[in-house]
């Protein structure tokens, strides 16, 4: 095994999260593209985990956290690490330690920028990104924001934990219309398949749906709410992970349509 960092040969298939074998991923347009080409700036890093015979089964993606959903100074946070792990496709990879050898080449990297320490999100229950997982490995928890736990590990004694940034507001219903809000950042294909499912339907529906939509890679934006990714319908949260189908979406949408008078 050997952890590399991302080449131009490989962009394609981080955009879609190792998963180039998903018809789904074309719900999730180029949005992870456009935003990867920005934030490289702001000094996003990719890493790939790649077997014996050169496959890439694994990848981490971390940044400076002053572009994070978290609020701290000199870390860098981790907002995915992911082994691929279905049948289809690439193949399972698990159990042959790429998740520890990302997470490593992480710390050993941010270290090497001269940052305090690394964080990162994690789930409190037994799903994607478990927080156990990082815990088992010396992160500490540092915060808490329902399932997602901000965890961290410190490389310096002054180093500082860091806090989720709290939601400030949320959508209101404009009266007369069924009012859809989509908050999206652009760095998870899964929440930008719920975006575009959002998108779509809402227009499909009519005249009577109003779609708003707001891009939290804009710092200002984000300032603004205190949301990353999320999606309302007149003004309630819908569960977005995993993310809904289609259908879901638009069933829950032509129900408010109902209801209007």
């Amino acid at each position: 095994m050997n952890v590399v960092d991302l080449a131009p040969e490989h962009e394609k298939l981080y955009f879609v999260c190792l998963e180039d074998w998903s018809a789904e991923m074309k719900d999730a347009g180029d949005h992870k593209e456009r935003w990867y080409r920005r934030a490289r700036e702001l000094g996003q890093r990719v890493k790939l985990a790649l077997d014996d015979e050169g496959r890439v089964g694994g990848m981490i993606q971390y940044l400076p956290i002053e572009h994070s959903p978290a609020e701290g100074a000199d870390l860098n946070f981790v907002q995915c690490i992911w082994v691929h792990g279905y049948k289809q496709g690439r193949g399972d990879f698990r159990g042959q330690g790429m998740g520890p050898a990302l997470l490593e080449a992480a710390e050993e990297d941010t270290r090497g920028q001269g940052k305090k320490g690394l964080a990162a999100w994690g789930l409190a229950i037994p799903v994607f990104m478990r927080a156990s997982w990082f815990r088992g490995r010396g992160y500490r928890p540092a915060d808490r924001l329902g399932l997602q736990v901000l965890l961290w590990k410190s490389f310096a004694a002054d180093a500082v934990p860091p806090r989720w940034v709290r939601r400030k507001k949320k959508p209101q219903n404009v009266p007369g219309k069924v009012t859809v809000s989509a908050f999206l950042n652009g760095w998870c294909p899964a929440q930008n398949m719920v975006f575009e499912r959002a998108r779509r339907a809402a227009a499909e529906l009519g005249e009577r749906v109003l779609f708003q939509e707001y891009l939290t890679a804009e710092p200002e934006v984000f300032r603004e709410w205190g949301i990353s990714d999320a999606l309302f319908i007149d003004g309630r949260e819908v569960r977005t992970g995993p993310p809904p189908s289609y259908e879901t979406i638009r069933g829950l949408i032509a129900r408010r349509l109902r209801r209007l008078r």
